[in-house]
């Protein structure tokens, strides 16, 4: 039974601050991204985009010959089931993981790309 968005949010309205904080927090964990919202909405300074980039996203572009070893990376790396896999490699162009290191991000590029699928990071 797949749980409609609308649903999700009448059920988040109803937690306290402490509980929504709680359910960020292992969000963040399950899908290995860390959420980077400015607090007091505060706009995010010019300096910081000359920093270094630490956190990027991989964006698979296209699918390739290889469906089901595409689907397979995308559960292994991501814990989706393998309809939400499914589902989100049909929805090719997308974003497969965010927030992720360098490194992550270089393995999971060099993972798609060999089994044929067309993947940037950004």
């Amino acid at each position: 039974m797949l749980i409609s968005k609308e649903e999700i949010l009448n059920t988040i309205s109803k937690m306290s601050v402490t509980e929504v904080m709680e359910l960020v927090s292992m969000i963040e964990k399950k899908f290995d991204i860390t959420s980077n919202i400015p607090l007091n909405n505060q706009k995010i300074s010019v300096e910081s985009n000359k920093e270094e980039k630490v956190s990027f996203n991989v964006k698979l572009m296209t699918i390739g010959p290889n469906k089901v070893s595409i689907i397979k990376i995308i559960r292994s790396t991501t814990g989706l089931g393998l309809k939400e896999s499914k589902d989100l490699v049909e929805s090719a162009p997308t974003i497969i993981k965010e927030n992720i290191t360098k490194e992550n991000a270089d393995n999971l590029h060099k993972m798609l790309t060999d089994a044929g699928a067309t993947a940037e990071i950004i």
